[in-house]
């Protein structure tokens, strides 16, 4: 079986995206935490990825364009909420 750099972007993807998970019930990230979402948002490239490069699957490709929307939208949350606490002097 032969890997090309987009089978282990999709798998390094998918481990990103379960580790960050799976620290998340061991409570070592938050789930607000620039982390996770960095985790999340690495993962789903790295699954987009695999599906562009490799075999195109489309369920597969919309949940991960989700799953990248979703942590871009946890990110600037996050940072504007940090904003918004330094401006406050919390």
């Amino acid at each position: 079986m032969t890997f090309y750099w987009h089978d282990w972007a999709g798998y390094i993807g998918v481990v990103l995206v379960l580790l960050a998970f799976l620290l998340l019930q061991a409570h070592k990230l938050h789930g607000n935490g620039l982390v996770y979402q960095l985790m999340n948002v690495l993962g789903a490239i790295g699954v987009l990825l695999s599906l562009l490069f490799g075999t195109f699957n489309a369920a597969a490709f919309f949940m991960q364009v989700a799953w990248l929307l979703i942590g871009v939208y946890g990110i600037a949350r996050g940072m504007r909420t940090r904003r918004e606490a330094r401006g406050s002097g919390r």
